[in-house]
């Protein structure tokens, strides 16, 4: 490996396989962009209503960090379990956004229409993260290998369980944005 500036270092694979892993790496950037873009944009985040906009960010945004850097590393050539559950995560949480909430289809893709207490113009950087966020889960449960079952079977377990969750939470966060109106929640406060 050569760390001397103008070259790139050499990346070993098993028998010319790559060992990093971009898709799983990229997901958990665009799920961690999902959940900023949700707070910057005044809809809160999930859990905020039961863990405060601080502990929810933390109990969201923690593992997410965490897992980052050694997702860089596969460290068997028939991949890894963990981050294949990961990316069936992220395939879940996208499903569910996508079966939950007004969509249309446009050139083939899904996009909602509203979502979460974004509409108009708000919507479409959500969109465009949203679609990110499948193509990168989807990219990493393929490139955890033979584990990609292991995805597959959390997005099938999980999808319909986020899908049952997610009105029941939307109503607990447009509670918090009536009882405590914030910057953060400020979209599902009454009268916005």
């Amino acid at each position: 490996m050569s760390d001397t500036a103008g070259e790139l270092p050499r990346v070993r694979g098993y028998r010319g396989q790559v060992t990093t892993r971009p898709w799983t790496r990229l997901g958990i950037l665009a799920i961690a962009g999902h959940l900023g873009y949700e707070m910057a944009a005044g809809v809160a985040v999930p859990l905020s209503p039961h863990l405060g906009v601080g502990g929810a960010s933390v109990v969201l945004g923690a593992p997410l960090a965490a897992a980052y850097a050694p997702a860089a590393r596969l460290t068997s050539p028939h991949g890894d379990r963990r981050f294949a559950v990961l990316n069936g995560f992220f395939v879940a949480a996208v499903l569910a956004h996508y079966s939950s909430w007004p969509r249309a289809w446009r050139k083939g893709v899904p996009w909602l229409t509203e979502c979460e207490g974004l509409a108009g113009r708000a919507i479409v950087p959500y969109n465009a993260i949203l679609q990110i966020s499948a193509v990168a889960a989807v990219g990493g449960m393929i490139e955890n290998r033979s584990r990609w079952r292991w995805g597959l079977a959390t997005a099938l377990f999980l999808s319909p369980v986020l899908r049952q969750a997610t009105p029941w939470e939307y109503a607990r966060l447009r509670e918090q944005a009536a009882r405590r109106p914030s910057w953060w929640n400020r979209r599902l406060a009454p009268g916005s």
